[in-house]
Order: C-alpha cells, then structure tokens, then sequence
C-alpha cells in the first residue's frame, strides 16, 4: 500500500510540475511577459496548494482507493489538454488551473498511509510516501529534453498514459485499511473543525516554513547562483538539482529521528540549523565550493523538517481527521514556496544585494524553533 501511493504521489506530482520547465518556451511560443510567465507558472502550484483542503476532507469520508484513482483519472484531462489543444494565454492558464489537481494527491496519501502503520512506524512511512514530491524533480530534468527529442507534446503523452495506467492499477489493487473510522458531518462543518483545532494551525506554520523553504528554493535557486555567483545555467540547474534531491532523501530519515525520539526536538534542531546556514549566507560566500556546501546543509536540514512534521501529524491528530488536517497543512506548506521568490526579487531590485533576505529566512527558522520549543511542546505533553 505505500508503494502504491508513493508511486501515485509522485506521478500526480510530476504532471502538476509540467508546465514550470516549459515557461521559457512557452514564453517565446506565446510572447508572454515576465509576469505573464510567472502566472502561468505560479496557478497550478496555488490551485494544487489550496485545493488540498477540500481534497483532504473528502479522503476522511471516501477513503483513498476511491479518491487516489478519481485524482489520477481527471488529471489527465488537463494534461491532454495542455499538450494538444492550449495554445494561447487563456487557454494555458484554463489548463494550469484544472492541472493543480494533481498537486492535492498530497492530501490523498497521508491519511491512506497514516491508518495503515502502528504510530511507532508512522514518521518513516509517511517520510517514505514524501519521496513523492521529488515528481517536480523528475519533471525539472525530463521534460525539456523529452520534447526537444520526441516533439513538444510528448512529454504530456507520456504523464497522461502513466496516470491512466495509474489509475487503473489504484482502482484494483488499493485498498482502505479496515476498520478506517469515517468522520460524520457536512464537508463544510469538519473543514471549519479543522481549522478551529489548535494543533492545525501550528503544524500548518511549521510546514510552511519547512516544505516552503524547500520550495523557495528550488524556485529561486537557479536566479541566485546566476546572480550572484556569475554561474552558467546549466551549472546552477545541476547544483539546484543537487538540492531537492537532497531535501526529499531527507524526509524519510525526518520521520525516521522522529519515530526513535520525538518530532519536537528533531524539528528544533532542524529549523535551528536553517536559522545559522542562512546567517552564513547572508554574507555572500565568496566561494563557490563553500556556498554549495552551505546550500546542501540547508537542503538536509528543511527534508528532515518536512518528514518530522508529519511524523507530528500522525501523535496530535486523530485518525478519523488526518485527511482534513493534512490539506491544510499540504496548502500551508505550498503557499510558504510562493511568496519567499517574491520577497528575494523583490529585495535584490532594492538593494542589489541578497543579504537582507537571507537574514529573514534566519529570523523565520530562529522563531520557528522557539515557536516549536514552547508551544508546540506543550501540545504535545
């Protein structure tokens, strides 16, 4: 059952991840702006971020071996639709809109592999069904060359067939633990619920930083080394690369730690350390070697958060309500990525200078910590 949905994760993930290698080409194929760019970039990732939350809710009450394949299924219809028929602004943004479907598979595989583990094993489990997210990485290194090599449509083809087929395999093969509690109420009263639950909204925070660090940085990355290191594209690409694969092989030992200790002094470690790397690089290392190294630790540190926050998920909230938890918290962690790019630009055209933002990531990290030393703590007791 966890290879099934860790599999269905990160193919829904790798269509949701589609369109952001394909935003030079489609800017010249459609004379785009650069705003323009970062829209049709950005509305997969808020639709697929927010659309967790309702996603989550009806997992709790449907359960994932009818939710996995119906996710799979419809997201095939936006990725056709991208690579056959889109070929204006409206019409891609149309497209991106439905894709962020397959970013809420998230919220469809936490509670299906949370109720299927003893809480003892749970931090590793869902540290392994994590693996998923490195779909964007897959889709980072695939789908340029696919269609440079195939032709501009194939990489679509090629994530449509695999969903279907996917979703075929989900449909037969997966199946709800038994005995899973199904939540009563309207899909509006248990949302509302959720969000009046104290541990919600301290969980979302910690993973908006963590996975939204993560995801700053795979986004912003490539435009800093470039920047400031004078590096060549193909090079940064590689070292930010380097970065999510590291971040996503740490999940996993995240929720490990966590499963052998506790998640609270794992993530106290963990955001303490984001909090001195990004002291460090907020003075511009003049080495190129010493930076990676310094970027790498950071990729390390923000994975072991990920898993160990949902190591922390699985001890504060009850089974029945982890789906509706889980997309709050998975929306949380999305819209934590999107707004840190800003910010970084937005700095740099002031100042020229990346410093300032570094030092707010430090301050972040540096609070999140206490945050979690104190509060969250005494949640947990």
């Amino acid at each position: 059952m966890l290879a099934l949905a860790t599999a269905g994760f990160l193919l829904c993930f790798w269509a949701w991840a589609l369109l952001a290698p394909l935003g030079p080409t489609l800017r010249d194929d459609l004379d785009l702006t650069s705003f323009q760019q970062a829209l049709v970039v950005a509305v997969p990732v808020i639709v697929g971020s927010l659309g967790r939350i309702p996603v989550g809710a009806l997992t709790d009450r449907l359960g994932a071996r009818r939710m996995f394949p119906l996710v799979a299924g419809l997201t095939v219809l936006p990725v056709l639709y991208l690579g056959h028929l889109a070929d204006s602004l409206a019409e891609v943004l149309i497209g991106g809109f439905f894709l962020g479907l397959g970013g809420t598979a998230f919220a469809v595989g936490v509670p299906f592999v949370n109720a299927w583990y003893p809480p003892e094993r749970r931090g590793l489990a869902l540290g392994i069904f994590g693996v998923g997210t490195g779909g964007t990485a897959l889709s980072s290194f695939t789908t340029v060359q696919l269609a440079d090599a195939v032709g501009p449509s194939f990489p679509f083809d090629l994530v449509a067939c695999l969903l279907v087929a996917y979703a075929a395999a989900a449909h037969l093969l997966l199946r709800d633990r038994p005995g899973r509690v199904v939540p009563a109420g309207s899909l509006l009263a248990r949302t509302t619920e959720t969000l009046r639950m104290p541990a919600t909204g301290q969980l979302a925070f910690l993973y908006a930083v963590a996975f939204g660090g993560f995801v700053a940085f795979s986004v912003y990355l490539p435009t800093y080394l470039t920047t400031a290191y004078d590096l060549g594209r193909s090079d940064a690409a590689l070292r930010t690369a380097g970065f999510v694969v590291l971040a996503v092989a740490m999940r996993p030992i995240g929720g490990w730690l966590s499963d052998r200790r506790h998640p609270v002094p794992v993530l106290i470690t963990s955001y303490a350390t984001v909090c001195a790397l990004a002291l460090l690089a907020s003075f511009e290392l003049p080495l190129i070697p010493i930076a990676t190294l310094d970027f790498l630790a950071m990729a390390a540190a923000l994975g072991t958060a990920s898993g160990a926050v949902f190591a922390l998920v699985a001890r504060l909230v009850p089974p029945e309500s982890v789906g509706s938890v889980t997309g709050v918290v998975g929306a949380a962690g999305g819209l934590g990525g999107f707004f840190p790019p800003l910010v970084m630009g937005a700095i740099y055209g002031a100042a020229d200078d990346y410093s300032w933002g570094y030092v707010l990531l430090a301050v972040t990290a540096g609070a999140t910590a206490v945050f979690t030393a104190t509060t969250v703590r005494r949640q947990t007791r």
